[in-house]
């Protein structure tokens, strides 16, 4: 079995270009079901990449300014918004796009999550909390029961 994510990110912020696409071969190779690039990876990139592997390129977007036909023509099959504005940038882009499959941030609450999917997403990711944030919640519990 496997030990990559299902998704795995290869680059686009820091890591680009030829770099990049060795990083995508490799995660398909390794039984990635898809790859992320981050939102200032170039399409020229993205188009190499497309070449070269067959699970789908998801794009991170981070405002409605994006130039999302572009990338959806790079080879881009899925977006990823995480913006600011996140339930917002989904009900643009789905104005334009309705059928583009979209993951989407949802923020902290149910709230913020149901309006996102109310906008348009298709599926949310959330983080959940770091090892640190549960285990101080663990310390503080067994320090108020200390006598």
């Amino acid at each position: 079995a496997s030990n990559i994510p299902v998704l795995c990110g290869v680059g686009g912020g820091m890591t680009g270009g030829d770099r990049t696409v060795r990083l995508s071969k490799d995660a398909e190779a390794q039984g990635a079901s898809g790859v992320v690039v981050n939102a200032p990876m170039t399409n020229d990139v993205i188009e190499k990449m497309a070449k070269v592997i067959d699970i789908p390129i998801i794009a991170t977007v981070l405002s409605e300014k994006a130039d999302i036909q572009a990338r959806l023509d790079a080879g881009v099959s899925i977006l990823n918004v995480s913006a600011a504005r996140t339930p917002e940038v989904v009900s643009a882009i789905r104005e334009k796009f309705p059928k583009v499959p979209i993951i989407a941030t949802g923020g902290p609450t149910g709230e913020s999550i149901a309006r996102t999917i109310g906008t348009g997403a298709n599926s949310i990711s959330y983080t959940p909390p770091s090892t640190k944030e549960l285990f101080s919640r663990t310390m503080e519990d067994y320090r108020s029961r200390e006598l």
